[in-house]
């Protein structure tokens, strides 16, 4: 009879366990969800404040292509980011011409590039207009 009640109190205490990391689990992918549609939102305002379709941002490769068009870069830059740790200088090169193209500074590109879901957000829906 000890024994019994042993493992039922080993049980419950696992089944709680499993609880508490399948909710922490939960909220994980809702803050990482939530955080994908403001980026997928943010990068949407910014192609369109530049004259380029808003839905390129759900398209895999041809949002790079138009992520070097709003750099003005050559579209030939793809290539480069196939190379590995090429591609990272690439990709800062790459958000801080956006952001020299929006009226920014060197600074914000580099945030663009590191820190992108907070700048983003600040490029979309701040007063700052593409520089044609």
């Amino acid at each position: 009879m000890g024994s019994l009640l042993a493992t039922m109190l080993v049980q419950s205490s696992d089944d709680a366990g499993g609880a508490v990391l399948a909710a922490f689990g939960l909220g994980f992918t809702l803050v990482m969800l939530a955080f994908a549609i403001v980026m997928i939102a943010s990068v949407w305002v910014v192609f369109s404040k530049a004259g380029e379709p808003g839905w390129a941002v759900l398209i895999p490769i041809y949002n790079a292509i138009v992520f070097l068009k709003v750099a003005r870069k050559p579209l030939w830059w793809i290539l480069l980011f196939l190379i590995p740790f090429v591609n990272i200088v690439i990709a800062i090169l790459v958000a801080i011409a956006i952001a020299n193209n929006f009226g920014k500074s060197t600074g914000f590109g580099i945030g663009l590039a590191f820190l992108g879901f907070i700048f983003y957000p600040i490029l979309a829906w701040g007063d700052a207009q593409y520089q044609a």
